[in-house]
């Protein structure tokens, strides 16, 4: 049968599923989703502000961008709505020389959100129907980039947040891409796990190289269409986590719009994969079933086995609606690559999520390890999550900030004091919602005096609604993370243009 035959009888059968699912979804409920309520009631207009106002001191040399993207719906959520769909918005503020110089909310124009904001959708290559962005901000190659997993390609993004451009890494990347790339520090690479909700039986290993294009593209056998949202890597091994949330046509039939469900039938085991290796070298490992959304870090240990902290999920997506089920936990997996066992151990029980190091560190061995409570009751409101917790991994202790009532923290990243500085030597940054005034802060914390009041609070006049992941991006030459240039300057510090972005041009400090 010809490729034309089978794309056909494809287009068909995905019509007809189509067709029936949207049926089915007019028998859903039709109650408003808990997750564009409340303190996730989307931001209805983009707003730029200057000179923000400040309480505290802002360090010095603590120059550059921070920003944070979440999933944002233009329209009104429909039946069958979930946290992770929705619009992309990304939320940016600028610091100089103790300044906060501006903040800017930007949708991401995909065909969608661009058409019910009557305006022109960005510019650049499609992949597919879904041009959809909403969950992370990162550095690749030197430039900014929003990007998703399972879906579009990544979307460029000029430092001030107005010009914006789909772009496959400068036309090398030919799939889909992910929501968590990993920087090497060390070799400069980012790596990635990625996957396809149409395609079952495959996700790929994708390396970019540090001047930005993909260098490796390396298809892994699976089965049932796994949802791979994190992964990590070592000095010897990138290691993939094929867990038991699958792609599930009953939920889609139904007329849900997120597509993947527990999957009983689908064993747990984590991938050992050599950098340089084929599929065929991949070490597979059972563990326990569970699901992980989010990986600290991993290293290889003295003895040969490999370290990998997590925040690990009894299960989630079990029920027909989805849903999380019961709260993360975070755990070590030791994996011994000899016996290909997994050793899970509780580091820490309570309720929590977005773990972060000291990315200086990534695939190496790290001491302090920073995480965001979450209600243990599920709460989707986030009540009573006000606090943030900073593990040390050497002694088992936890230390805590506490927000106070009604102060519903983020994710936080950590930012080095200086070039140099120790592990913890530096400062905490995210974002602070004030449930209760609907205003939110950026906050900024000593790492080294975690439990202490903040050291400098930027006020801004409207919620933020909490959204996915956000990161520091330095001002070239500002601070250290051992890993970023500026974004839009080379791996040499030398500008370089976009061959696929053109109206992106090179790093502009902010508030130029």
């Amino acid at each position: 049968m010809s490729n034309r035959i089978q794309s056909a009888i494809r287009a068909a059968a995905e019509m007809g599923v189509g067709l029936l699912a949207a049926c089915n979804r007019l028998r859903l409920p039709g109650t408003r989703n808990p997750f564009v309520v409340g303190v996730h009631e989307p931001m209805r207009e983009e707003l730029t502000l200057e000179n923000l106002p400040v309480t505290g001191v802002i360090p010095p040399g603590l120059d550059g961008l921070y920003l944070k993207m979440g999933a944002n719906p233009v329209r009104p959520a429909m039946r069958g709505h979930d946290w992770f769909l929705g619009d992309g918005m990304v939320h940016g503020l600028a610091i100089e020389g103790g300044r906060a110089l501006w903040y800017r909310n930007r949708w991401i124009a995909s065909r969608t959100a661009a058409a019910a904001l009557k305006r022109p959708a960005a510019p650049g290559p499609r992949r597919g129907g879904n041009d959809t962005v909403n969950t992370n901000v990162v550095e690749i190659g030197g430039r900014i980039f929003a990007v998703v997993e399972a879906g579009s390609f990544p979307v460029e993004l000029s430092r001030t947040l107005e010009e914006q451009r789909y772009n496959p890494l400068e036309g090398t990347l030919a799939g889909s891409f992910t929501g968590h790339p990993h920087r090497d520090p060390l070799t400069g690479e980012t790596h990635a796990i990625a996957y396809d909700g149409r395609i079952w039986d495959r996700v790929r290993h994708v390396v970019v190289a540090p001047t930005g294009q993909v260098v490796r593209d390396m298809p892994i056998a699976v089965e049932h269409g796994p949802c791979v949202h994190d992964c990590a890597i070592t000095a010897r091994f990138v290691i993939v986590l094929d867990l038991p949330v699958t792609f599930s046509l009953k939920a889609v039939l139904a007329g849900y719009r997120f597509p993947f469900r527990w999957n009983t039938d689908h064993k747990a085991r984590v991938g050992l994969l050599p950098r340089q290796g084929a599929s065929a070298d991949i070490l597979w490992c059972e563990v326990a079933s569970c699901f992980v959304f989010h990986v600290a870090n991993a290293y290889d240990d003295a003895d040969g086995r490999v370290i990998l902290d997590v925040i690990a999920y009894e299960t989630v997506f079990a029920s027909a609606e989805g849903g999380l089920d019961t709260p993360g936990k975070l755990e070590r997996w030791t994996l011994d690559a000899a016996t290909r066992r997994v050793e899970r151990r509780v580091l820490d029980s309570a309720a929590q999520e977005f773990p972060r190091i000291d990315e200086r560190l990534f695939g190496q061995h790290h001491r302090y390890l920073y995480t965001v409570s979450v209600p243990e009751d599920g709460n989707t409101q986030l009540a009573g999550a006000t606090q943030i917790y900073k593990h040390d991994l050497e002694t088992g202790e936890r230390q805590v900030h506490a927000f106070g009532a009604d102060r519903i923290p983020g994710e936080f990243v950590f930012v080095p004091a200086r070039p140099g500085a120790g592990e913890d030597e530096g400062w905490l940054v995210g974002l602070v919602i004030d449930t209760a005034h609907h205003t939110t802060d950026f906050v900024i914390l000593d790492a080294r005096s975690f439990a202490e009041p903040p050291i400098a609070r930027i006020r801004l006049g409207h919620r933020i609604p909490p959204g996915f992941h956000g990161n520091w991006f330095p001002t070239q030459g500002a601070g250290d993370t051992g890993a970023h240039n500026a974004p839009g300057d080379g791996p040499d510090g030398a500008s370089r243009r976009s061959a696929v972005a053109p109206a992106i041009g090179p790093a502009i400090p902010p508030g130029v």
